[in-house]
């Protein structure tokens, strides 16, 4: 079976291809010039394009299904070579914005949500992608092939830099080597070009895996899936909690490095009369204190079969304004794709019933 050239950062082609400065070359061709063979790679030699058409290929995945919602984002399935799939979704942040002239004066802003693994073994109450269980790890060429397939279906330009958040389907953490290669791939210069601090690892709280995450020190943010303020309840929600409670998960929070002009996000799925109430709130209050962080509040997507609902708006408004009137930093996420198959693990699941 042929490698993925898109596993190796820029340092590792250097060590294989001579001479070295080829690697540069070719990363600008795959990267930059968006091409999808060897054989267009026209300043490469012709000897040199027939071995690497020989022995790699450039793309892993290819587009199974996507679904676009009437606020423009995407759901994309991908197909991997062994025939799993995996989905990743692009989030449109903000429109371009044009001046009378219909030139461009500000370049819309792009969030693209990638998957870690095939299938999870987190196992999460609330979670569609758990219950396929889990399949494999994604190497780094198949987490950074989800970034550079859906720039290209868009025709987004290659220096149009795009955020990216890894909290698809899958435990980044669980997967870190990869995901973390992935993170230096797209952070090359020849490359994407995509800043660390445009990247977010979000982790359901892997507290020893943080830790080594932190001793990285990669300049990336981080997102906690906190879901719940007392281990009680979240055990009933996130099984890992019994092996890393949320002590363990504060704990190596506070040794993380972060830049201090950045926190780090409690991302919390709210779910109603489940942990929606103000009691809920102070608890958070007293939970995050001394922290530098965030709380980004989720409205959880109902799926076909799931026993958690919605939450009221209201009552996510009042959650939201009682952490910001006691000095904890509180956000709604706006729900996205809601008209589509917006959990993690739907379109892949309505594709399977399709296909069946």
């Amino acid at each position: 079976m042929k490698k993925i050239i898109l596993d190796l950062t820029k340092d590792e082609l250097q060590k294989v291809l001579k001479p070295a400065f080829r690697a540069k070359q070719i990363y600008n061709w795959i990267y930059q010039k968006d091409v999808k063979n060897f054989n267009e790679m026209l300043n490469l030699p012709k000897e040199m394009r027939e071995d690497l058409e020989n022995n790699y290929t450039i793309n892993p995945l290819s587009i199974l299904r996507k679904e676009v919602s009437n606020d423009k984002s995407i759901k994309y399935l991908f197909s991997c070579k062994d025939g799993f799939t995996v989905e990743s979704v692009l989030l449109p942040m903000k429109d371009a914005i044009k001046d009378e002239n219909g030139q461009i004066k500000k370049e819309a802003k792009y969030t693209i949500c990638v998957s870690s693994q095939v299938g999870c073994k987190i196992g999460c109450a609330f979670c569609l992608t758990a219950k396929g269980g889990f399949k494999r790890n994604l190497t780094s060429g198949e987490i950074v092939a989800q970034v550079l397939s859906i720039k290209q279906d868009n025709a987004i330009a290659h220096n149009r830099r795009v955020n990216i958040v890894y909290m698809g389907m899958g435990e980044p953490l669980d997967n870190i080597d990869n995901v973390t290669k992935a993170v230096k791939i797209f952070n090359d210069l020849d490359g994407l070009a995509i800043g660390a601090r445009r990247q977010t690892i979000s982790t359901s709280g892997l507290s020893h895996q943080i830790a080594k995450l932190g001793q990285m020190n990669l300049g990336i943010l981080l997102a906690i899936s906190l879901h719940a303020v007392d281990d009680k309840l979240r055990e009933e929600l996130m099984p890992i909690n019994k092996a890393y409670n949320i002590e363990s998960i504060i704990d190596a929070v506070k040794g993380f490095p972060i830049d201090q002009r950045k926190r780090v996000m409690f991302e919390y799925l709210v779910m109603k009369d489940l942990n929606d109430d103000i009691k809920s709130a102070k608890k958070l209050i007293k939970l995050l204190h001394g922290i530098r962080a965030k709380v980004n509040l989720i409205y959880f997507n109902p799926y076909p079969g799931s026993p958690f609902k919605r939450p009221d708006e209201s009552d996510m408004i009042r959650f939201k304004n009682y952490l910001n009137d006691h000095g904890l930093i509180c956000t709604i996420r706006q729900s996205k794709g809601i008209d589509i198959s917006a959990a993690c693990g739907q379109l892949k699941e309505k594709t399977e019933n399709d296909l069946s």
